[in-house]
Order: C-alpha cells, then sequence, then structure tokens
C-alpha cells in the first residue's frame, strides 16, 4: 500500500501535467494554488524511516500493538514550545524506544515497547515552522517532553494551523457588532446541532419571547 507521501507525490505530477496543457487563466490559477498546497503537505509529511528504525520495530514483541496518544499538555517559552506526555513507567526504558522525528512544521512520536504495547503521537502543520535541529525530547519520570525550538520568537496562540483556522471560524460565528446577533447565532447553532427535546426548548423559549413583545406567536427563524 502506497504511503500517504507517496500518494501526495502523485498527485502533484498529476496537477504538473495538467498545467502543461491549461490554457484558461483562471484554470491555470487554481491548479497552481492546488500544486504549491500539494507541495506544502509534501514539506510536512514525516521523513520517511531509516533502515535502522524498521529494524528496531521488527524487534517489538509479538502481539503488541500501537496505542495513539490523544491526551497531552504545552505551554511555551519565547524560544520553544513544550508538549508534555504522560505514560506511567517511561523512564524505564532504553533511550532509543522514545524517538521523535522532527520536520519544520510536524513531529512524530513514537513509543516502543512500553508494557507490552506502542504509542505514537503525530502532529502535522503546526501553527508556525520549529528548526529541526534544535528540537528534542527529555524523558522524565512518567512523561516525555517534546521540545519544538521556535524559528521565531513570537508567542503561539495554539499548536496546530488546524486549531487556529477553527477558532477563527468560531470567532467569526458569534463575535459580532451586535450583540444580538451573536446570541442568535449561538441559538442557531444549539438548533441544529440539538436533539429534538432541544429543538423543542428553543421553539418554546423563542415564541414566549415574541408573545412578550409584541403579543402574537413568531416562529425560530433557523
Amino acid at each position: 500500500m502506497a504511503s500517504a507521501r507517496e500518494e501526495l507525490e502523485k498527485d502533484l505530477e498529476e496537477v504538473k501535467e495538467l498545467l502543461k496543457k491549461a490554457t484558461r487563466k483562471r484554470t491555470h490559477d487554481v491548479l497552481m494554488a492546488e500544486k504549491y498546497k500539494l507541495e506544502m503537505e509534501i514539506k510536512n509529511q514525516p521523513p520517511p524511516k531509516l533502515k535502522e528504525d524498521i529494524r528496531e520495530e521488527e524487534k517489538l514483541p509479538a502481539g503488541g500493538y500501537t496505542v495513539k496518544i490523544d491526551n497531552y499538555g504545552w505551554d511555551q517559552s519565547d524560544k520553544f514550545v513544550k508538549i508534555y506526555i504522560t505514560l506511567n513507567g517511561v523512564q524505564q526504558l532504553p533511550s532509543e524506544n522514545v524517538q521523535v522525528h522532527f520536520t519544520e512544521r510536524s513531529f512524530d512520536l513514537l513509543v516502543k515497547n512500553l508494557n507490552g504495547k506502542n504509542y505514537s503521537m503525530t502532529f502535522n502543520n503546526l501553527l508556525k515552522p520549529i528548526s529541526v535541529e534544535g528540537s528534542s525530547r527529555k524523558i522524565k519520570t512518567d512523561m516525555i517532553l517534546v521540545l519544538c525550538r521556535k524559528k521565531r520568537e513570537e508567542k503561539w496562540d495554539c499548536l496546530t494551523q488546524v486549531e487556529k483556522e477553527s477558532k477563527e471560524k468560531e470567532k467569526a460565528s458569534y463575535d459580532t457588532s451586535d450583540p444580538g446577533e451573536g446570541l442568535m447565532n449561538l441559538l442557531k447553532k444549539m438548533y441544529a446541532e440539538g436533539d429534538d427535546e432541544m429543538k423543542r426548548t428553543i421553539n418554546k423559549a423563542w415564541v414566549e419571547s415574541r408573545e412578550k413583545q409584541a403579543k402574537g406567536d413568531m416562529p425560530l427563524d433557523i
């Protein structure tokens, strides 16, 4: 099965071929934008595993499986973004069993053979570029500390570009100059995502509010 990097590279080659045939400016611009996007995604892919790493993984005990790490904490200093991962007993492992591969906009953590299990964590599309050479990891008691060295000493509002876009989208939905409009957007979201009971409750509250104001029914405009 082809890796994610190989699939992206195939997509990029196809876009390049289409660019050669494009005659309309708009089509050309769209293809150029897609080409740039694919090139960035390829650049941010974790590096291919070295043969030594593959041989190490082959030594793992039969029946071992990989657990994806979802829980972590993070903070930052002027020079580093710090990610804290709690794993009981990790300090007892050989140092080579805790591996982190960095790229300019990602890192991939692999913990091998901890109580018969492997643990992995991948962060793609970090908010800002990091220094691969200046980044590292430290093993502490029941904890791994991943240190991402910032290329520029500036504050990060979140860890990834996806988080940033999600926050901006949410802010755009509710952060309006009109408080009433912001409330309406919140009600619409609750109505759209709620169950039947939630929808009945919102409709009832809306109708009662309008009755008090205008002495007439007005359906919820959602």
